[in-house]
């Protein structure tokens, strides 16, 4: 069974065409190097806009059963930055670890990444993580929090995802 994975940006010059998402195409190079399972992108280019990010993740979850989302932009302390506070709107349960571990790793690198408001939680059999809009930023991130994806969407009943050689390695705890 192929994976859905929702890969949205939020942005209002790239939605805008003022200039080219290499946020989104950051996370899906990414997944492509570290997902060995078949799973399928589905992509979405928007403002950053409360609602329409809310009404975005809702459909990625719900209407096109996406096991996984995977959010760029909107996390500063920016007014236009809205992401958590939709994610949150959207989610039965957040997952306050995954921003925390982003942010951890991040300070490792520049003492601004306590401004970055990024976030986990789920919806329904969808886990949405929210990651910061730099590249480079994105790939650092989902390096400390992979691992650990995979294991949480088989909990929420989503998509087998396994990981390649690649990747940082996939945690899952051995059964009993």
């Amino acid at each position: 069974m192929t994976a859905r994975i929702g890969i949205v940006t939020m942005s209002d010059r790239a939605s805008a065409g003022v200039y080219e998402d290499l946020s989104g195409a950051a996370i899906r190079e990414t997944l492509t190097a570290w997902l060995a399972s078949p799973w399928e992108p589905v992509y979405r280019l928007i403002p950053d806009d409360r609602a329409t990010i809310e009404n975005t993740l809702v459909e990625l979850c719900d209407v096109q059963r996406c096991g996984l989302v995977v959010t760029t932009g909107g996390t500063g302390p920016a007014l236009r930055d809205v992401t958590p506070e939709a994610t949150e709107a959207v989610c039965q349960k957040m997952m306050p670890g995954f921003g925390e571990l982003m942010r951890a790793v991040s300070l490792t690198k520049v003492p601004t990444a306590i401004l970055s408001r990024q976030t986990a939680g789920i919806r329904g059999q969808s886990l949405i993580v929210n990651l910061p809009g730099k590249p480079a930023s994105i790939r650092e991130c989902l390096t400390a929090v992979f691992p650990a994806i995979p294991y949480c969407v088989d909990l929420i009943g989503g998509p087998f995802l396994e990981g390649t050689a690649a990747a940082p390695a996939v945690f899952r705890p051995k059964a009993k």
